[in-house]
């Protein structure tokens, strides 16, 4: 495993910085989805729930599965995420390529700021695919192969024509490059079905 590409749960500050908001707009990602009354939204690498909060708001009634797999990210969540969202969010100690949640129960698999991290990108999408509904939308969100003020080393980002051939060998559809975010690219596909 090659853990020089994986974020330092020490640096936890850095996901909880108010300041994301301006160039990871939580509003206008979700508005970009158009999606119609999701359900259930997983949130793979989900952090200090940094987004599953924002987008729990915009669908009170569904749940947002908050998957991790560093332990003191899982600690942080379960610990710092409000209590208003007890029940709405759910907190899930995740494997680098396996999430323990059920076959096609998601409208919706999101990964932010992950993509770079991940030793097994295709795997994953794979992964992400199995949990979603037929017709079930995917969102990657991740850092832009280009120097940055902040972010991590360029020598480690995929470039988001990278993320779509890899969205399209998982057998995603509609894929979708979406130029709205000055420091990400942002890419969604959905699982064909329904």
């Amino acid at each position: 495993m090659n853990t020089g590409k994986k974020f330092n749960p020490k640096k936890i500050q850095k996901l909880t910085d108010p300041g994301r908001k301006v160039f990871q707009n939580p509003d206008l990602i979700w508005d970009t989805l158009n999606l119609s009354a999701p359900e259930i939204l997983v949130d793979i690498g989900a952090g200090a729930g940094f987004f599953a909060m924002p987008l729990s708001d915009k669908v009170p009634k569904a749940t947002v599965y908050a998957c991790d797999t560093a332990p003191e990210l899982i600690e942080w969540m379960e610990t710092n995420i409000p209590t208003r969202y007890a029940g709405r969010i759910r907190v899930i100690r995740s494997e680098e390529n396996s999430i323990p949640l059920a076959d096609g129960i998601a409208d919706l698999v999101y990964m932010i700021n992950l993509h770079h991290e991940l030793d097994s990108p295709l795997t994953m999408l794979k992964e992400s695919r199995r949990l979603l509904k037929p017709g079930g939308a995917i969102l990657v969100i991740d850092w832009k192969k280009e120097e940055t003020p902040m972010g991590p080393p360029v020598s480690i980002r995929i470039s988001p024509k990278t993320v779509s051939e890899q969205l399209q060998q998982a057998d995603f559809h509609l894929v979708t490059e979406h130029d709205l975010l000055e420091y990400h690219y942002f890419v969604t596909a959905k699982k064909p079905g329904a």
